[in-house]
């Protein structure tokens, strides 16, 4: 396995030799071995594997929905022991309520939690109208396109206000056009809100073109094979968008690279 990245900051997410074994009726299965990963605050990291790796398990373990059967799960240094108002949490659907109206939906976590519903209002507020969707904050969501939906549940998350972001395939449902456009909104807000982000998805190039580093797990039990701190020197100091960073000289490269690393590819 190769060494975290130094960063002067200590870790606002760290597992430490993390195991999770599930025990069913027929017998044990291992999905994550000694899977020890540090993400410096601020840092934007997606996480890739073949299916049924432990992907969305490792998110799972970092907002605390479930607990790790060996080793350690930590948030600025202290253990996670349950879901915590640190941690927001974008999943594959939008799961809005329909019968709501896309304001009502946004502060839909804070409610849940019991938050201060004056200063979640206007802080659901203040990001929808941020993200296009002012003239919207009276509308069902029937009313809206799927990306726009997709943007109402990233307000959702920001409304609670976490330092740590988790997206699972938050993209999967959309067609290919919404899902590049979404990227690079989404990349840009989390960057802008200056949010530590942990982004699983299926799509190599996604993951390239939104994350400052792709972390690779092996098939099951999911270990972490390998990290690529993803650069684009080509294209000058700042950081392209994600749609843009597609036609960049080294995307092909470090596409090849971890096609190669998934083995994805159909052996003769």
């Amino acid at each position: 396995m190769m060494p975290e990245p130094a960063s002067a900051a200590p870790p606002k997410v760290e597992l430490r030799n993390v195991d999770l074994r599930y025990f069913g009726l027929m017998g044990e299965t291992e999905a994550l071995k000694d899977i020890s990963l540090a993400v410096a605050p601020g840092e934007f990291v997606a996480i890739i594997g073949q299916s049924g790796c432990g992907k969305s398990t490792l998110l799972s373990l970092i907002s605390g929905i479930l607990q790790p059967t060996g080793g350690d799960v930590l948030i600025d240094g202290k253990p996670v022991t349950g879901p915590s108002r640190k941690v927001g949490y974008m999943l594959q659907q939008d799961y809005l309520f329909e019968w709501r109206t896309i304001l009502d939906n946004a502060m839909l976590g804070a409610e849940i939690q019991g938050a201060d519903m004056h200063k979640a209002r206007e802080r659901a507020t203040q990001l929808l109208t941020r993200y296009g969707l002012g003239a919207f904050l009276h509308h069902l969501p029937r009313q809206l396109s799927g990306g726009m939906r997709q943007r109402v549940a990233l307000a959702r998350t920001l409304t609670t206000e976490p330092d740590v972001v988790l997206l699972d395939e938050p993209f999967s449902a959309l067609d290919s056009q919404t899902r590049l456009a979404l990227a690079d909104e989404v990349t840009e807000i989390l960057r802008r809100e200056r949010k530590t982000a942990i982004l699983v998805t299926h799509d190599i190039g996604e993951a390239i073109s939104m994350a400052e580093r792709v972390v690779v797990l092996s098939r099951r039990p999911g270990q972490v094979k390998s990290n690529h701190e993803i650069r684009f020197a080509s294209a000058g100091e700042t950081r392209p968008a994600p749609l843009a960073a597609r036609n960049v000289p080294e995307f092909n490269a470090y596409f090849n690279t971890l096609w190669q690393e998934l083995e994805v590819h159909v052996e003769g």
